[in-house]
């Protein structure tokens, strides 16, 4: 079944000024979304503490729950709903672990039970991680994705050139930024799933990238006498059809787990539903555009401009 027409000849490179003004707005609402946040909030696994998922018989208010939690002598902890509305699904963020609250599961049901009554409400999970714990993996999970970012870098320079791979990096740094800001922005916590999601995120985008590149290198050999900006739109309009399949297909499981995957996996399927969008986008509108600003400031370099206004 094909798609997309094989003579399609979309100018891609010659939209690089737009692509560029729209990512660095993109980008910068990303970086003013985190600064203006105070940073990245982190969840139970990486900042510490303790996390309860409660489940009410019927609708209770998040102020409802944190003063219940009050009682406890507990005065800063997060309350949001967990899964559908109509769950009546609430986790309970607190910063103190269980060296501070021993046997917290009994406190917290008897303070419920005095507040909202007995059997209006089920303890579901009750999960603690000291700050120790959550300094080592939240640094883990931060080099896992520099780490990430580097060998990409090194293999797509070994495997092309090491301009394909500085394009590659700037659109992989583009996608988790963007990505990022959109957690930010929708006020969702870093933990460990949206860590994966992330480094899902960035091998996606990179394969995409990868594919582009190795076909620009056999049009390069078979369009010598082509400008380097028709090989790119070429090779570019050449994947397409595969980069639209692959996109599409993939983007259908990850809205299914978006919709029905239930509040466990929703911060992970949102990661990676923007993760996708980004990353197609970039693969396709920026790093391979980027070659074209690399060529002209090699070339720049080679033939700098004299007085006269003319290539010396």
């Amino acid at each position: 079944m094909q798609f997309i027409k094989k003579d399609i000849n979309i100018d891609f490179v010659g939209k690089i000024r737009f692509a560029a003004i729209l990512s660095c707005i993109l980008v910068l609402i990303s970086a003013g979304a985190i600064i203006k946040n105070g940073g990245l909030k982190y969840g139970i696994d990486f900042a510490g503490g303790t996390l309860i998922q409660i489940k009410f018989s019927e609708h209770r208010t998040t102020d409802e729950i944190r003063k219940a939690t009050k009682q406890l002598g507990v005065e800063e902890a997060s309350v949001q709903p967990f899964g559908e509305v109509h769950d009546n699904e609430y986790l309970i963020n607190i910063s103190k672990t269980v060296s501070d609250l021993e046997g917290l599961s009994d406190k917290i049901g008897d303070s419920f039970v005095k507040t909202f009554g007995k059997d209006s409400f089920e303890i579901r999970r009750v999960g603690m991680v000291g700050p120790k714990v959550g300094k080592d993996l939240r640094e883990k999970g931060f080099m896992a994705v520099v780490c990430s970012l580097i060998g990409m870098l090194v293999y797509i320079w070994w495997r092309f050139e090491f301009r394909f791979g500085v394009g590659a990096i700037v659109a992989l740094a583009h996608d988790v930024i963007i990505t990022l800001g959109a957690i930010t922005l929708t006020n969702r916590a870093i933990d460990l799933p949206i860590i994966a999601a992330i480094l899902t995120v960035v091998g996606y985008s990179v394969n995409d990238t990868i594919i582009v590149c190795d076909r620009i290198r056999e049009n390069r050999r078979k369009m010598v006498k082509k400008d380097l900006k028709d090989i790119i739109n070429s090779s570019i309009n050449n994947t397409l059809g595969r980069t639209i399949i692959t996109s599409f297909t993939t983007l259908l499981v990850v809205i299914t787990l978006f919709i029905f995957g239930g509040g466990v996996i929703h911060d992970f399927a949102f990661t990676l539903l923007i993760g996708i969008f980004v990353g197609t986008y970039s693969s396709i509108f920026i790093a391979s555009p980027l070659l074209m600003v690399w060529e002209k400031l090699l070339h720049d370099k080679k033939h700098p401009v004299n007085s006269r206004g003319k290539a010396s």
